[in-house]
């Protein structure tokens, strides 16, 4: 990731419930067949020390698992909300037009689980964290085995402990605050990604 001090975010507890709000990120491997990705709902664990372990599962006829089980390092990209920003919106504009965005690149060795165990976890915390909270009728568990059994065999559950964490939240902090408040007042007019962008710059320590 190319780096701007002005924009590194390094605390681990603001990167996690970035992570945890972008779960649905880009799962990158690189193998036998070059560069290859595929977008998964990851869960992120953070129980033990360092930068905590992420989770997901999918399909065993997925060209990348190959990439997965080889043993090389993977990269998941955590994307947030992005926007352009135009220099309009400042009180200075002796400037250029920009984008603002939100990002997190997670490195780690995956370790692939394909035990019907570990891979009933895995579907039962996604459905816990997923599901559950709509308040639906559908229940995961009043799925017969039988049924849910003949799946199992086609997919694996993958864990990447975390062994790099970066982020980058690029949210005008170079920027004054008269300008930044510019930003906001467009970007709330926007749609969703221009909305959490201002919502974003709203909460800088020095917005308060």
């Amino acid at each position: 990731m190319y780096h701007q001090a002005a924009y590194a975010e390094t605390d681990l507890n603001v990167l996690h419930d970035c992570m945890r709000q972008w779960s649905f990120a880009t799962l990158v491997t690189s193998g036998t067949k070059g560069i290859q990705s595929t977008p998964l709902p990851f869960l992120l664990n953070t129980d033990g020390a360092g930068n905590g372990s992420l989770t997901t599962h999918l399909s065993l006829a997925n060209p990348i698992v190959p990439d997965l089980r080889s043993g090389a390092e993977v990269l998941v990209i955590f994307q947030g909300p992005h926007a352009f920003i135009s220099p309009s919106w400042y009180q200075d504009q002796m400037t250029f037009p920009t984008w603002n965005y939100t990002l997190i690149h997670a490195r780690g060795v995956p370790v692939v689980k394909e035990s019907e165990d570990e891979v009933m976890a895995v579907l039962r915390r996604t459905v816990a964290i997923y599901d559950t909270p709509l308040g639906g009728e559908w229940d995961f568990e009043k799925i017969p085995m039988s049924h849910t059994g003949s799946r199992l065999s086609r997919i694996a559950a993958i864990e990447i402990p975390i062994t790099t964490l970066e982020g980058k939240l690029k949210l005008n902090q170079d920027k004054s605050v008269a300008d930044r408040l510019g930003v906001i007042a467009q970007l709330s007019r926007g749609d969703g990604n221009a909305q959490g962008v201002a919502e974003m710059i709203r909460r800088q320590k020095d917005m308060a």
